[in-house]
């Protein structure tokens, strides 16, 4: 039977103070041979490393459960390095999982850009209004970017209904000219 550095087998079948197989002696053993194995399981070798200096730990820290033979260590220490990196593999699979389903959603500053796409479209329509003579104007602001209706707009403005559908007639041929057809698009469908 081994034990740790340090410490050795006592009659009653205890560790004691013998140095049969110490850390480093496992460590010069095994290390380089677990690296590999890991590497073989999850394909990164810093990972690995990681991996194989946890897996002596964990080795040091539950050493006294470990039979003292050194077949029990090796077989400690490949089944320690194989659980590690399966976590490994499983928490990159989830990050893995969550980029791909980020990449697929819309970044977090799409509202943003959505906010001021919207700000430039309604200032070249607000402009292309402004530009119209006063009463086309009056007329545009209330039916097409307030969205009141005809007859709302005829009694705020003491007109018949015929004379602002005929004003709003105009003032639509006008903005045809001044707007892209985009914009004009943008803004019928805004009025309706």
């Amino acid at each position: 039977m081994y034990s740790i550095k340090g410490e050795g087998k006592s009659r009653g079948g205890e560790r004691g103070h013998g140095d049969e197989m110490d850390l480093k002696s496992i460590f010069d053993e095994y290390y380089d041979r677990l690296i590999y194995f890991s590497v073989q399981l999850i394909n990164n070798r810093e990972q690995a490393q990681d991996i194989v200096q946890e897996a002596f730990v964990k080795y040091w820290d539950y050493r006294e459960n470990i039979a003292y033979e050194r077949s029990a260590v090796k077989n400690y220490l490949y089944t320690t390095v194989k659980h590690l990196s399966f976590n490994v593999l499983r928490h990159n699979k989830i990050v893995d999982n969550y980029a791909q389903k980020q990449s697929l959603t819309e970044p977090a500053d799409q509202p943003v850009i959505d906010a001021i796409i919207t700000s430039e479209v309604l200032a070249e329509i607000h402009m292309a209004i402004q530009s119209l003579p006063e009463n086309y104007r009056i007329i545009s602001l209330k039916g097409f970017l307030a969205g009141k209706k005809n007859h709302e707009i005829a009694d705020e403005l003491g007109m018949s209904v015929n004379t602002v559908k005929k004003q709003k007639q105009r003032a639509l041929q006008l903005l045809r000219l001044k707007l892209t057809s985009d914009l004009f698009a943008i803004l019928l469908w805004h009025a309706s």
